[in-house]
């Protein structure tokens, strides 16, 4: 994920990548390192630390070295390093970019790994699926962020209502009644695209579906219902059609004060916090309500998996070192610590007393991720999706617009 702006000291990056310092008593010539690519900011140094001093005094035959990468141009470099006979042995990537790795044929298959050590059936859907491929485990989850409704205390309890919404009907109905009168009931961008991939799961509906080849579904019925949702939910507050939620910063707009709610990853609070401290302490969250009460809307999962690639040279170790990040101690550890959803719904309860997190991790059950096509980036990169919503919400007719924008993907997503 890019969005913790924890830094990792170059004194950590320093013990833990040379040679010598200690770090493994006793080691000698039966040592094994595995080497291990971490995105920059994925952990704190404090949590680095502690990992690295439990696993190695389990296991003092084995070196951890770790090395940190900028997401800035990761997907050619990792690509590359799938090619390499001095792959690391452990990688770290974004959830919805294993397909395009698995593509290279470069990816250990850690299935067996899934079922018998790591209960995969308890896993995050969103984490979990994009790193299935064909029915193989190549990228087993290790955290998840995902969005929820970040709310104005204040303006709500101006409004007489004294608990957030349960279904998308009290949404609607919240949300029109906080809209007046100098405040805007919601905050939606024209283009929150991962906001309308939810809301058009929610329908039963899919972005793009294989059908031995894959083909946009944005002009589905189920597709234009979700569609039609957001128009309904974007028109209680003054979010541009024409642009995203960085154009212009959604956090920014929401800091003046007369925003009820927006639609954001929970660390956006901090950024409204720091822009207009008036507002701390005055922030709430709920998870993006569902269709029903009974379960929270569904929402994109973003987030990181773990990779082993086929050539590593450590990878029996590597895939123990990988048993044990992805494991229930070392999960718990890191939820707490980076304020993350762990991999599993069963550890939902680790963050329980955290209202942001446990908003995160209400939603994340129910998380998807973006098509598990290995050119889904290629649709990210000049996306239509974003177009259609902006026709769709000036008044264009819904079903033409979604059968250009449906075409458009499909061209993206042929096999390269």
């Amino acid at each position: 994920m890019k969005n913790h702006s924890l830094a990792l000291s170059v004194a950590l990056v320093s013990a833990l990548t040379l040679g010598g310092c200690g770090l493994v008593p006793g080691a000698g010539s039966d040592t094994r390192t595995v080497r291990i690519w971490l995105m920059k900011d994925s952990v704190t140094d404090d949590f680095l630390k502690r990992f690295t001093a439990a696993y190695t005094e389990d296991n003092p035959s084995v070196k951890l070295e770790f090395t940190f990468q900028e997401w800035t141009g990761i997907g050619k470099k990792v690509t590359a390093a799938l090619e390499d006979d001095e792959a690391p042995d452990i990688i770290e990537v974004g959830n919805t970019q294993v397909a395009q790795y698995a593509e290279s044929d470069g990816l250990w298959d850690l299935t067996l790994e899934s079922v018998r050590d790591l209960g995969n059936e308890d896993w995050l859907p969103g984490l979990a699926e994009p790193g299935s491929i064909n029915g193989s485990q190549y990228g087993i989850p290790w955290y998840a962020a995902n969005r929820v409704v970040i709310y104005n205390k204040d303006l709500f309890t101006g409004a007489g209502i004294k608990q957030p919404p349960k279904t998308r009907a009290q949404w609607l109905e919240y949300s029109e009644r906080l809209n007046g009168n100098g405040v805007q009931g919601i905050y939606l961008s024209g283009q929150d695209w991962y906001s309308l991939a939810g809301f058009i799961w929610d329908e039963g509906g899919e972005l793009a579906v294989d059908k031995g080849g894959w083909e946009g579904a944005l002009d589905t019925p189920a597709a234009l219902r979700g569609m039609e949702f957001y128009k309904q939910l974007q028109s209680h507050g003054e979010g541009p059609k024409g642009g995203d939620e960085e154009t212009p910063p959604q956090a920014e707009v929401f800091a003046k004060g007369n925003v009820a709610q927006m639609i954001a990853v929970p660390s956006a609070a901090t950024v409204i916090e720091k822009a207009n401290p008036e507002l701390k302490g005055k922030l709430g969250f709920f998870p993006v309500p569902g269709k029903t009460a009974a379960r929270p809307g569904t929402v994109f999962t973003g987030g990181s998996d773990l990779i082993v690639p086929e050539n590593a040279r450590e990878r029996t170790a590597a895939v123990e070192v990988v048993k044990a990040l992805a494991g229930e101690r070392w999960q718990t550890d890191l939820a707490r610590t980076m304020n993350y959803v762990p991999n599993k719904t069963t550890l939902a309860g680790v963050i329980r007393g955290e209202e942001s997190t446990a908003a995160m991790a209400a939603g994340a059950a129910h998380g998807k991720a973006t098509p598990n096509s290995p050119q889904w980036g290629t649709v990210e990169a000049d996306n239509p999706i974003k177009p259609y919503m902006t026709a769709v919400l000036q008044g264009k007719e819904p079903r033409r617009e979604a059968r250009a924008a449906s075409a458009r993907i499909t061209a993206a997503l042929l096999p390269r």
